[in-house]
């Protein structure tokens, strides 16, 4: 299935479909959670914190952005990011495999501990946990997890 993916760099033209996909999974993944109100807080970070620092890699189907991964220079993976309809499909395997081309030595990133889906994911893409934090953000609780080569 990953064949009828495409990878491209992230341009400025793809900031508001970014912004919706980001909104649309972290909705889905935590229902719980009216991130309606985080949006222009996340298009803030996006445009301020991420961009300038980040390379980032999206994914489309049919014309459509499916994911994307952000990853900076230290080899940190800030944000990867798959459509809820593309759950299931080789898209995350496409895109961290992407990240690993994009940061050879090795990567780290954090993944709140409830988010047993990511952490699965992350643990069968070589990924090991390193340490226990807290995202000093949203106050919940994180793993570290490193990929080493």
């Amino acid at each position: 299935m990953s064949a009828s993916f495409t990878l491209r760099p992230y341009g400025p033209e793809d900031e508001d479909a970014a912004i919706d996909l980001w909104h649309r999974t972290w909705q889905l993944a935590y229902p719980s959670i009216d991130f309606a109100q985080r949006v222009e807080g996340w298009r803030a970070r996006w445009r301020n914190d991420l961009v300038p620092i980040a390379r980032i890699v999206v994914a489309e189907q049919d014309g459509a952005m499916t994911g994307f991964v952000t990853i900076d220079s230290s080899g940190y993976l800030d944000q990867l990011v798959v459509a809820p309809e593309a759950w299931g499909s080789d898209l995350g395997n496409l895109l961290i495999a992407q990240a690993k081309i994009m940061s050879p030595s090795g990567i780290t990133l954090l993944v709140n501990t409830d988010n047993t889906r990511a952490i699965r994911f992350y643990e069968r893409s070589g990924f090991v946990h390193t340490h226990d934090d807290v995202n000093p953000v949203s106050g919940r609780k994180v793993y570290g997890m490193a990929w080493k080569p």
